[in-house]
């Protein structure tokens, strides 16, 4: 057990699977998988495990989203790691064929494949050609494809193993404005559940539901919320596709609000589908939605920052949703 990062727990979880697969591969652009930590040893995948095996590729995410199904497809378990701005390159690809395949064969062909998608554009100064703020709504619409966003270091790990010992292809976002967290995480393999949320705090009076980035001002606000004696349930989905709609229930059940809270855009944001389904199981409870506007983020740091969803938002709007 020790203190890691978010990404240096990942590649550990990528590393220990490598040394005992040998046919497992690696593909990635621009993006180097090193990653060091105070305290441990420098994980570089690539001088590790070589160049035919860790393979760096052209500038071209189609490529490597449809090589890493292909060898998965050939038996061999794959993962890539597509930089922001590509993210939505390969969508097709993704829908088409990876979503389709194991339908279309009965199950029989099995993907072990992992498409880890950086989000770096939901980070200030990135401007609207380079944000990415859709892509966990898109790729969680997608049937055949699981979806999932860890938002600690210790779920990075965990949802890491469990994605790559998955015969089904996972979409593993990776929210880069959690790039700085640190936590105890183990030092062995462990795994962490692809279609279970999990709560954060326990309360009665108000559930709020978030996922990725969001989730650091979620509980920021539920701490502030607290003080001042309201009494919060904080969900983090952690897997937008399956969603864990009974925990989600169970919890608006007991408090009769939720308050969905996003860094993905307003329309069709993930906590619309949280919404949809919590009132098709619950009676008689109150909504309400925060998330980023509907519009390209700006490339000034300063008008981005004022209009991503903070603590303080989230404070105002569970205070207007309790009354």
């Amino acid at each position: 057990m020790a203190r890691k990062s978010w990404m240096y727990s990942v590649l550990e979880a990528v590393q220990y699977e490598m040394q005992q697969d040998p046919n497992m591969l690696w593909i990635f652009e621009l993006t180097p998988p090193v990653a060091s930590n105070p305290g441990k040893p420098v994980i570089n995948l690539e001088k590790e495990f070589g160049r035919g095996r860790v393979v760096n590729t052209g500038i071209d995410e189609n490529w490597m989203v449809s090589a890493t199904l292909g060898a998965g497809l050939a038996g061999s378990r794959a993962a890539t790691y597509v930089p922001y701005q590509g993210a939505c390159m390969p969508f097709q690809v993704i829908q088409n064929h990876a979503g389709k395949l194991r339908h279309m064969t009965g199950g029989k062909a099995s993907m072990p494949v992992v498409f880890v998608m950086e989000m770096t554009g939901q980070t200030p100064g990135f401007a609207g050609q380079h944000s990415d703020y859709e892509i966990d709504t898109y790729y969680a619409h997608i049937p055949g494809v699981k979806t999932v966003i860890p938002s600690t270091p210790y779920d990075a790990k965990g949802m890491m193993v469990s994605a790559l010992r998955d015969p089904n292809p996972v979409v593993y976002l990776y929210p880069a404005g959690l790039r700085e967290l640190i936590e105890e995480v183990p030092d062995e393999q462990y795994e962490v559940s692809l279609d279970k949320a999990i709560v954060r705090m326990e309360g009665s009076d108000l559930t709020i539901v978030g996922s990725g980035a969001s989730m650091p001002e979620v509980m920021k606000a539920a701490e502030a919320l607290k003080a001042e004696g309201m009494n919060v349930e904080a969900i983090d989905l952690r897997s937008l596709k399956p969603m864990d709609t009974e925990t989600l229930v169970n919890s608006v059940n007991k408090t009769k609000r939720l308050l969905t809270v996003d860094q993905s855009y307003y329309t069709l944001c993930p906590g619309a589908e949280v919404i949809a389904r919590v009132a098709e199981n619950v009676d008689g409870a109150r909504y309400k939605r925060v998330a980023f506007p509907d519009a390209p983020p700006p490339a000034s740091p300063e008008m981005f920052v004022w209009m991503r969803p903070n603590a303080d938002h989230i404070i105002g709007a569970a205070k207007k949703l309790v009354g």
